[in-house]
């Protein structure tokens, strides 16, 4: 059971924070799509592709006392912060984990907005699609974000360039 969970916490172990919960979902979504070994299922959302299975489990790291978790208020809605607590690093310590290298290709991630990644993601939900139709999906289906080609364009090279960033890691490890 605590394997999946585990992967989890060395995620937010190696971003050190993560704010924002569409950030996370994203982050580990697009982490799953560049073949890191991430098994939770998605489907496609008002916010792009979404995981009841990885909200489950970080609300469970939370109430083990693994994940620290903070409710900021920001306007007119709240925001969370995700940071692995000392027993979560302590359980980190002991436990060993089989994942690949992914510090780089999480602290790149979680450099990026939310809604970057928002259509990061929505472009790799849709990759089996030409770039066309890819296009008008993210036209259609995100209308309000208002997203331009340039912005598509620049997911594009950005999947490339994160794919890059673990292939290296791969080659380092």
């Amino acid at each position: 059971m605590m394997k999946e969970h585990a992967k989890l916490m060395k995620v937010i172990f190696s971003a050190g924070e993560i704010v924002g919960r569409k950030k996370l979902q994203k982050m580990i979504y697009i982490a799953k799509k560049v073949n890191l070994p991430f098994y939770e299922k998605y489907n496609f959302h008002f916010f792009g592709p979404y995981s009841e299975e990885l909200t489950l489990r970080i609300e469970e790291l939370c109430n083990l006392g693994f994940l620290h978790e903070v409710h900021e208020k920001k306007g007119g809605y709240f925001q969370y912060r995700y940071s692995l607590t000392d027993a979560g690093s302590d359980f980190l310590r002991h436990y060993d984990v089989e994942m690949p290298p992914l510090k780089d290709c999480i602290l790149d991630l979680n450099e990026q907005s939310s809604r970057f990644l928002e259509l990061v993601s929505t472009v790799l939900f849709f990759d089996g699609l030409e770039r066309e139709e890819v296009k008008e999906k993210v036209f259609t289906l995100k209308s309000k974000q208002r997203y331009t080609e340039e912005e598509i364009l620049e997911a594009y090279h950005y999947i490339d360039k994160i794919k890059g960033v673990v292939a290296e890691e791969l080659v380092k490890d």
